[in-house]
C-alpha cells in the first residue's frame, strides 16, 4: 500500500512565481544538486509541460537512480501533477497545488510513493522522512532562486 505526505511552503513569493518556477527543469536540477540530480532524456531544460516526460538520473542512499516522469495534469496557475511512468518505485506520484494568500503565497507538495521490494513499513520510516527532507530542501532552495 503506498504512502502518502504532504508538505505546506508559504512564502512571500507570488503563487504563479512559484509554479513557473516548479516546473522549470534548470531550477530544479540546481535545487536537487547535492543528488547530483540532471535531466538526460526528454524535456532537459526549460518549462516541462502537460503531457511531456523527463528522465532524471540522480544519486539516492548512495546508488544512482534513473526515473521518467510525466506531467499527467496542469491547471496553470494553481495546479500540476507530475507522475513517475518509469523508475524504481512501485508508485511515484507528486501533485503540486499553488495559492495566492492575502499577503503571502502556499504551495503544498503532496507525494505519494510505494517501494517495489521494502513495503509500507520501509516507506514509513525510511522513504518518507528522506523524501520529505529533500522536497523541503528543494523549496527552500527554489524560494531562495525567486528572491
Amino acid at each position: 500500500m503506498p504512502s502518502t505526505f504532504t508538505l505546506v511552503t508559504d512564502t512571500a513569493v507570488s503563487a504563479h512565481r512559484l509554479f513557473d518556477i516548479s516546473l522549470d527543469i534548470d531550477a530544479h536540477v540546481s535545487s536537487m544538486s547535492q543528488s547530483g540530480e540532471r535531466a538526460v532524456a526528454g524535456i532537459t531544460s526549460g518549462r516541462i509541460g502537460l503531457g511531456e516526460t523527463v528522465t532524471w538520473r540522480a544519486r539516492h542512499f548512495g546508488i544512482w537512480w534513473t526515473m521518467t516522469s510525466q506531467i499527467t495534469s496542469l491547471d496553470e496557475p494553481t495546479r500540476f501533477v507530475d507522475q513517475q511512468v518509469r523508475g524504481p518505485f512501485k508508485t511515484f506520484i507528486h501533485e503540486h497545488r499553488f495559492e495566492q494568500l492575502a499577503h503571502a503565497a502556499r504551495m503544498t507538495d503532496t507525494i505519494t510513493v510505494a517501494s517495489p521490494a521494502f513495503g509500507s513499513l520501509a516507506e514509513r520510516l525510511v522513504l518518507v522522512p528522506y523524501l520529505r527532507r529533500l522536497i523541503a530542501r528543494r523549496n527552500a532552495q527554489l524560494l531562495d532562486a525567486l528572491h
